[in-house]
């Protein structure tokens, strides 16, 4: 089963008291965009046997949306951390690189 640390509660959180919410860190585009980027923006999501970033909210607890990196492949979590950051803090790329020498920010796996 999937455990998530809320990072504004502090709670253990098993993956029946979160909801999901996709992919992290994607671009949104508003007014003006093409219609391709507002289609990629809809449709076109990474879906990597290995390390990922995604929203979670802690929906049976303190109600608030975070983001978490972990590794589809075995359910290891490297940490999670606030939505409002627009790229995983550096204490949770160190973990990931400790156990995936040779990943770098913005790589799949």
């Amino acid at each position: 089963m999937l455990t998530l640390q809320c990072p504004y509660c502090g709670v253990d959180a098993d993956e029946t008291e979160l909801s999901p919410g996709g992919e992290a860190h994607l671009k949104r585009f508003g007014p003006g965009s093409t219609d391709e980027e507002f289609e990629d923006y809809l449709f076109a999501r990474q879906n990597p046997k290995g390390v990922h970033f995604e929203r979670w909210r802690h929906a049976y607890g303190c109600g608030k949306w975070f983001l978490a990196a972990r590794c589809t492949m075995t359910l290891e979590v490297f940490g999670t951390y606030s939505a409002q950051t627009t790229e995983p803090p550096q204490t949770i790329k160190d973990a990931i690189t400790a156990k995936r020498p040779g990943w770098t920010w913005g790589t799949l796996s």
